[in-house]
């Protein structure tokens, strides 16, 4: 059995394949999103809908870099929180019953 490490470095896991959001909220906000912009397409001009479009895809490239960050920064966090466990002196869970 590879360890997790191995399996990160070769691919095998991919933590970004697990954040897709499957409420039905998210699919409701979702429907609503393309209900506008279809709304939108079908008054714009084809330049300003190719416009619109490159705004959609600088939205979506500034969004991917604040996730990224995100699951950088907590990706940190809990190495770190690892060190902390891993070297301070041990502390009894619980206090003995006497």
């Amino acid at each position: 059995m590879k360890s997790i490490l191995h399996e990160l470095y070769g691919g095998e896991i991919n933590p970004y394949e697990n954040t897709s959001v499957s409420s039905n909220d998210y699919r409701r906000i979702n429907r609503k999103i393309q209900a506008e912009k279809r709304y939108f397409a079908e008054r714009m001009s084809e330049d300003d809908c190719k416009r619109f479009e490159a705004l959609e895809n600088l939205y979506s490239d500034s969004s991917e870099m604040e996730t990224q960050k995100a699951f950088c920064e907590g990706f940190k966090l809990g190495a770190l929180l690892l060190c902390a466990v891993f070297t301070e002196e041990p502390e009894p869970i619980r206090e003995p019953i006497e």
